[in-house]
């Protein structure tokens, strides 16, 4: 039997040839193919500013230091997202407060943002939860008033619309992934978009050593300029060969978009008369690009979600455990980080999956899934 994997990334002969190119270039490391990515990438997201990173994780890690959270500061996060969320405060030796999460969405709430609020809040992350769109203008008319960044998360949003513009555009800041598992991908890479000029120069430092000197412009020069190191920076440069992938990446979005909405109405369309299945949906303030289909199993579902991932695993499916609760994981057992009970997270943990969706996709691999999800059913009503 032929597995169906969970997720598999679009790629073709466009990315083969726009990476040969790179290399017989002889410029593979950040060069010019970088910032035309961040260019193309700016105006696809409507953003005024992208700086390219090494991944999602180290661009969050930026957009706290030029939003200048520092050492005692509280950062506001969802448990309720993979870890980095959570991780990228103490890097800057901030505290990460967990709040909990919308029930149907996943997302944080203007409500729970403002229960968390203190003296020591310097910034808020919130999360695109597998590509469902946060309600960031809620939040921000919480967080502006009182001078906290509000940060988008937006690693799995590209594609995702808020309002009638792409996730993130609303943002002061916003980090985004190409991780393989989301849908533009170059490998790894990430990306930070920003309004504030100020922040997008310093970030583009930092990611370079914080060099005053910028290594196209040594490259471009025959006699390179002396630099300083006016900070201390990181190494969280792309590469030209991840650049030149990410641009035929970014002319997909739309239509991997369309696909993977196209393959998640048939989900929908064959959940929708089975008791205890819950699938993610469109929030009434934007529209999802499904990088990630979970559903909810609940009681009334024959079986628990364990049970399910087994019975899929039996026909071949490679389905997955829903979304992580960073509060449980024991990086952060016995945390200061938890405050409140987080029973939404908790109950969303347990007992959430995620099933296969990318745009290779067939209907009859779709059928497989479908039928798999449908067969505890039929032992119950079969005896």
């Amino acid at each position: 039997m032929s597995r169906i994997n969970v997720m598999k990334p679009w790629m073709g002969s466009e990315e083969i040839l726009a990476l040969s190119e790179v290399i017989m270039s002889g410029w593979v490391a950040q060069g010019p193919k970088v910032a035309q990515f961040e260019r193309e990438f700016a105006s696809a997201m409507q953003a005024e500013h992208a700086v390219a990173t090494s991944n999602c994780t180290t661009a969050l890690h930026l957009a706290l230091i030029v939003a200048g959270v520092a050492v005692g500061d509280e950062v506001i996060v969802p448990s309720f997202s993979f870890i980095a969320t959570a991780n990228a405060p103490t890097y800057v030796g901030a505290r990460p407060i967990f709040i909990d999460v919308d029930p149907v969405t996943g997302c944080v709430t203007a409500d729970g943002v403002a229960a968390a609020v203190t003296e020591r809040t310097r910034a808020v992350i919130v999360v695109d939860q597998g590509g469902v769109p946060v309600d960031l203008d809620s939040i921000r008319a919480v967080c502006d008033p009182l001078g906290i960044v509000v940060i988008e998360d937006a690693a799995c949003g590209a594609g995702s619309t808020y309002g009638a513009r792409p996730v993130g555009a609303g943002a002061v800041l916003a980090a985004w992934s190409f991780h393989p598992r989301k849908l533009l991908t170059t490998g790894e890479g990430g990306m930070l978009t920003t309004s504030n000029a100020e922040w997008a120069e310093r970030a583009g430092r930092l990611r370079e050593h914080a060099m005053s000197v910028s290594a196209s412009d040594r490259q471009a020069s025959v006699l390179a300029p002396a630099e300083e190191y006016l900070e201390i920076g990181f190494n969280y440069r792309m590469t030209d060969m991840q650049a030149a992938v990410g641009i035929v990446q970014l002319g997909r979005l739309p239509e991997m978009v369309r696909k993977r909405r196209e393959i998640a109405d048939r989900y929908t369309a064959a959940l929708a008369g089975i008791d205890g299945l819950r699938p993610v949906s469109d929030p009434r303030w934007g529209t999802t690009n499904y990088q990630s289909y979970w559903v909810e199993v609940g009681e009334e579902y024959p079986v628990d979600r364990e049970a399910l991932l087994l019975q899929l695993a039996e026909a071949g499916v490679s389905a997955r455990r829903g979304i992580m609760s960073a509060h449980l994981q024991p990086a952060y057992a016995g945390s200061p980080s938890l405050r409140v009970p987080l029973p939404v997270s908790e109950h969303l943990t347990s007992t959430t999956l995620i099933l296969p969706l990318y745009h290779q996709l067939e209907a009859a691999q779709q059928a497989i899934v479908i039928a798999a999800l449908l067969t505890p059913i039929t032992v119950v009503r079969h005896g």
